[in-house]
């Protein structure tokens, strides 16, 4: 009869330990040291394989097989962060230290030593670079140019010839002798000027308000309109005159008070005069063109006379067409225009 393919084959580990666990049949007639010296040399002739050692694990590596290795790293760099973070607080709390300069007082011995000499440091083609402060009590001389890479900084004022700016600069206050300006200008803000001469033309949108304005030409464009709420003087050299004894009488006089361009003729008639021109007055500039000359008579013995006047661009002549009254004083003002 064969045997059962199913049945599981026999463990052959197992035989040995199924003999051991068998006493022999002559255990009775031996010694208890007969039987051991035959246990030792039944199991040097048969030994039984050792199985093989299990690894023992670490318990380092057990921990990090339980632990994310990306949770890991977040946490150190949160650690991390928190660390700079709390540093910057604390250095922000410090109060800035103070820069101090240390400073060396000279004897009089060693100013008078310095004063005594001359000394150079180094070349045209070197240069003196000072990393710290500097503090200057006396006056310096530059007799090269002075090139600043920062803002200047002055806690008085700054005296020169000529001072040449060629970006955008802020001034408080400027006091200026002469100020010339190559290009445009342009002010914003009320302006106070002292004393202005311009030589060029000038251009103003807004209202110019002025104590006096000297002008050597005064010419207003399109429909402009000249207002004037008090009065208007005009000054300049009195005018010469030619009296004309003969239409004045014996005794007549004359005389002239004002400019070119306006002023006041005074006549006093004497003993017999006669029609025609009583004076000539003398412009002591010619006018370009002939002049037109307005006279008022002044008084009543002016206004009895057919008075008329007679002009050219050099002067003009006060005349009567009839004969003045003997013996009176009257006068015409008189108003001249280009």
């Amino acid at each position: 009869m064969e045997p059962d393919k199913n049945t599981p084959p026999a463990d052959d580990s197992q035989a040995p330990k199924a003999e051991e666990s068998q006493a022999p049949a002559d255990a009775l007639s031996r010694t208890p040291d007969d039987l051991q010296q035959e246990q030792a040399a039944t199991a040097a002739a048969n030994p039984t394989p050792a199985g093989p050692a299990e690894k023992k694990v670490s318990p380092i590596k057990r921990i990090l097989k339980k632990i994310n290795i990306y949770l890991l790293i977040f946490i150190l760099i949160v650690v991390v962060a928190g660390a700079i973070a709390v540093v910057n607080y604390l250095n922000s709390q410090k109060a800035p230290v103070e820069p101090t300069i240390a400073s060396q007082e000279l004897t009089e011995e060693a100013l008078k030593d310095l004063a005594n000499t001359d000394a150079s440091v180094g070349g045209a083609a070197q240069t003196l670079t000072i990393q710290g402060n500097a503090i200057i009590a006396g006056q310096t001389l530059m007799r090269g140019n002075l090139n600043v890479a920062g803002n200047i900084q002055s806690g008085g004022s700054i005296q020169g010839p000529t001072l040449t700016i060629s970006g955008t600069s802020n001034l408080g206050d400027a006091q200026i002798n002469t100020l010339q300006v190559a290009s445009n200008a342009a002010v914003q803000g009320t302006t106070t000027l002292r004393d202005l001469n311009v030589s060029g033309a000038s251009s103003f949108s807004g209202a110019v308000t002025a104590s006096q304005i000297t002008v050597t030409r005064l010419i207003l464009s399109g429909n402009a309109t000249l207002q004037v709420p008090n009065h208007i003087s005009f000054t300049g050299a009195s005018p010469s005159r030619t009296a004309n004894g003969g239409v004045l009488g014996t005794g007549g006089s004359s005389s002239i008070n004002g400019s070119d361009t306006t002023g006041t003729v005074s006549i006093n008639t004497g003993n017999n005069p006669t029609p025609g021109c009583f004076v000539r007055i003398n412009f002591q500039q010619n006018f370009t063109n002939q002049a037109h000359v307005i006279i008022s008579p002044v008084g009543v013995a002016a206004g009895s006379v057919d008075y008329y006047v007679d002009r050219n661009n050099s002067g003009f002549s006060i005349c009567s067409a009839n004969t003045a009254p003997a013996n009176q004083a009257f006068a015409f003002d008189y108003f001249v225009t280009n």
